[in-house]
């Protein structure tokens, strides 16, 4: 299959050289990185777009997807499909949608799980929104780019999944941080908290597998200073979405609200940004409880 590949950063760039890897030939553009083994470079958006049967964005968010789409949706073939992997707003999802099924193209929101490991390694996990058709025709790209791929509904749905996931992950891990914290304080040993919760009510994706607590349970980013494997910024993003989501919808959100306000503060007027989302432990771990 040709592909134009649009976006070659951390995480587009292991996508599309896995693609090349498979067979594929892949011509990508990105104005800042560098391209991998097997990607024919091109000048522009359009260039990589043209004759592509699949074009795959992977871009930073809404505007510069809307920036892009208005680019490359012109320069591309009738029926090809444009497949976004990016992590933006609905409604921009759908905008892009609407223009592609007019221009002709149909078009895909797959938002991903899985981190610069999961593109790396081909094991990512993609939500996805769109047409059945367009779907059967990205499904054996998504299978070389990842393990579990969900077909979620119409166009908007892979984001709407995204976000309301993400919002889950950062209301847990605050909650999983706020508990260490408490349990230093208790007096209880990190490791029999880890334990009990690993296998108890409690229990997480936050707490199981991705451990705030260096030293406990298996490797994460806290076991190497907390340098991101998702950094608080990102999570920042993807909660600001949910919460921009939730009104847009009229959804009434105080858990994902008040995750949000605290990840605000963390990057923007403390120390968590550059820093991995986990690391609102040792901010928890320093702070006394605040007044009523």
């Amino acid at each position: 299959m040709k592909i134009g590949f649009i976006g070659l950063g951390n995480m587009g760039g292991p996508m599309a050289r896995n693609l090349a890897s498979a067979g594929h030939e892949v011509q990508g553009f990105d104005p800042a990185a560098t391209y991998p083994e097997g990607i024919t470079p091109c000048t522009s958006a359009p260039e990589a777009a043209a004759d592509a049967e699949v074009v795959i964005t992977m871009l930073p968010n809404g505007a510069i997807l809307r920036d892009v789409a208005a680019q490359v949706i012109p320069a591309m073939a009738t029926g090809s499909v444009l497949l976004d992997c990016s992590t933006v707003d609905v409604d921009t999802a759908r905008e892009v949608a609407r223009q592609a099924k007019a221009a002709g193209l149909e078009a895909l929101d797959a938002p991903v799980s899985g981190g610069v490991g999961g593109a790396a390694a081909g094991t990512l996990t993609f939500m996805v929104g769109g047409p059945e058709s367009a779907f059967g025709k990205a499904r054996p790209l998504f299978e070389i780019m990842g393990q579990k791929t969900v077909h979620c509904g119409d166009a908007g749905a892979g984001q709407a999944a995204k976000i309301c996931n993400n919002m889950i992950l950062g209301v847990t891990m605050i909650a999983t941080c706020e508990a260490f914290a408490l349990a230093d304080k208790l007096g209880l040993d990190r490791a029999r908290l880890f334990d009990v919760v690993s296998t108890s009510s409690g229990s997480s994706w936050s707490m199981n597998t991705y451990c705030p607590a260096p030293g406990v349970g298996p490797t994460s980013p806290a076991d190497k200073g907390y340098r991101p494997g998702f950094a608080a910024e990102l999570m920042l993003k993807d909660l600001r979405l949910s919460q921009q989501a939730a009104e847009s919808a009229d959804a009434d959100t105080p858990m994902g609200q008040l995750a949000t306000a605290l990840y605000e503060q963390f990057v923007e007027r403390e120390d968590g940004r550059g820093k991995d989302f986990s690391a609102m432990l040792p901010r928890l771990e320093q702070r006394k409880r605040a007044s009523p």
